[in-house]
């Protein structure tokens, strides 16, 4: 019995995305208050609220589930030296199971009490273990590392404050629950608040240098001997540049290891984590059932205020993403039956500039990628390795508050300066050398159709959504990536 998978599954299911709840006002730095203020998460799909006349504002991903439930049922766990406390003041039974870090449960009960204890001191030889509390149909995980309690779950939202004639301002969640939050906003020409955040560019962001073997690609795979895997999700790591980077691998119940399947990796948003993207893409469901192999890879930090993001110059990590994904690809070549001529890249707000970013540098292994909800910016798009062209869809929506649909400075000060949608959609048309003008295809998107080795370059466009900030077409996008193949 493999026991590092069973744990793997059962860490993997304990780290389901997070509810996050926040309200509070918006004020200039008078204290008066602003309306209109269009507030928008950087790492979380298609939430948005505009400030109402009084400066007030709430924002939740809850969907009433989870914390809402919780508060209801007012129950909490807190750690108090090697006790853990529960208190649930609705007398409702729930019930507490722990488990190791092999995956067995050293404890499961269920208390009808209003508060329970749990001695930890039981299980003092324990490094790592998962406490899983569930009342009312509702659950909630925590971890226990070396006796400290961490509630699972993907990081909390990045928010975006923009409203005409003021400085955009971000602000990053430090609780589950928020409430009376106050967000100073400054005045265009005015020195913004001490909370406000800037990001500092990486030094070392003007180029990335792919590994020598990497101007050729190697012929497809032949045969499959020895790539058969279990399916499930598995947490992973490769070294580069002595560094350990880490990665979902997804691998659905439909590979089977006797053919070469499709790759796909799958780019976070700043802020987020590859569970989140696993969680939240909207190409999994449809590249399941193909058998499709999917990686999740997880951005770095020390760059940006808002949390892990990519090298895409000149922001939002120091380390080369470029030489990450290389290396990532190596891994699935040598341990996946993968069909090396259809490698294919997403990715949602900076991830789809990051999906951008691999299409400039690594056109010699990705057949074709799929960015949503972000551009090239003016510094990587000066630095793209013509090695073929290579065929992109783009989904980009004219209400995006994050990512302006006509582009310019991303207005944070961290030196991204984008293209914006229409001359994105310029840039690869140009860069394929596709002729003529663009049609409308059967999706209702631009289409240009006529460009050189067969590659299509498209832009789908949401005019109408709320907040099109968001995951792209995953049924769209994969019907499009399938079908091309490296040459």
């Amino acid at each position: 019995m493999n026991f590092k998978l069973i744990f793997g599954g059962i860490l993997a299911a304990a780290v389901a995305a997070s509810a996050w709840t926040i309200d509070g006002t918006v004020t200039d730095k008078s204290g008066t208050p602003l309306a209109g203020v269009n507030i928008n998460s950087f790492n979380y799909a298609g939430i948005t609220t505009t400030s109402d006349a009084a400066g007030k504002f709430a924002l939740s991903n809850d969907e009433g589930m989870g914390i809402a439930n919780f508060a209801q049922n007012q129950l909490s766990v807190k750690r108090d030296g090697f006790t853990l406390n529960i208190a649930n003041p609705s007398g409702g039974s729930f019930k507490v199971s722990l488990m190791d870090a092999l995956g067995k449960i050293q404890m499961q009960k269920t208390f009808d009490t209003k508060n329970a204890s749990i001695d930890l001191k039981k299980f003092g030889h324990q490094k790592l273990m998962i406490l899983k509390v569930a009342s009312n149909s509702t659950s909630e995980n925590y971890i226990l590392n070396r006796g400290a309690l961490m509630k699972a779950g993907d990081p909390l939202a990045s928010l975006m404050f923009a409203l005409n004639g003021y400085q955009n301002t971000n602000y990053v969640m430090k609780a589950e629950v928020e409430t009376g939050v106050v967000v100073v906003m400054a005045k265009e020409g005015e020195v913004p608040p001490k909370s406000s955040s800037s990001i500092t560019p990486p030094p070392s962001s003007s180029s990335v240098t792919p590994p020598p073997s990497s101007s050729s690609v190697e012929p497809a795979v032949t045969s499959c001997t020895g790539k058969t895997h279990q399916s499930g999700d598995f947490n992973l790591s490769v070294n580069v540049d002595g560094k350990n980077r880490t990665f979902i691998m997804h691998v659905p119940d439909a590979y089977k290891g006797d053919k070469p399947v499709p790759l796909v990796i799958d780019y976070h948003p700043i802020g987020g984590t590859g569970n989140g993207q696993l969680n939240g893409t909207t190409y999994k469901a449809k590249t399941d059932p193909e058998g499709v192999i999917s990686f999740y890879p997880d951005g770095t930090g020390g760059v940006s205020p808002m949390g892990n993001g990519w090298n895409v110059g000149p922001c939002c990590s120091h380390d080369d993403d470029v030489a990450f994904s290389y290396k990532m690809i190596e891994y699935a070549k040598q341990n996946l039956c993968i069909d090396t001529k259809r490698i294919y890249a997403t990715g949602f707000s900076m991830g789809g500039g990051m999906s951008n970013h691999v299409a400039c540098m690594m056109n010699d292994v990705f057949a074709a990628v799929a960015p949503a909800a972000m551009d090239l910016n003016i510094n990587n798009s000066t630095q793209c390795k013509k090695t073929r062209p290579i065929s992109i869809i783009m989904f980009r929506g004219t209400t995006d508050f994050i990512c302006k649909y006509a582009g310019g400075d991303s207005g944070f000060n961290d030196g991204l300066n984008f293209l914006g949608a229409e001359k994105n959609f310029s840039f690869w048309a140009d860069f394929n050398g596709c002729t003529g003008s663009p049609t409308k295809n059967s999706n209702g998107c631009q289409e240009y159709s006529n460009c050189k080795d067969g590659t299509k370059v498209v832009l789908c466009t949401d005019y109408k959504g709320k907040n099109s900030h968001d995951y792209g077409d995953g049924e769209t996008g994969w019907n499009f990536l399938k079908q091309f193949t490296l040459p």
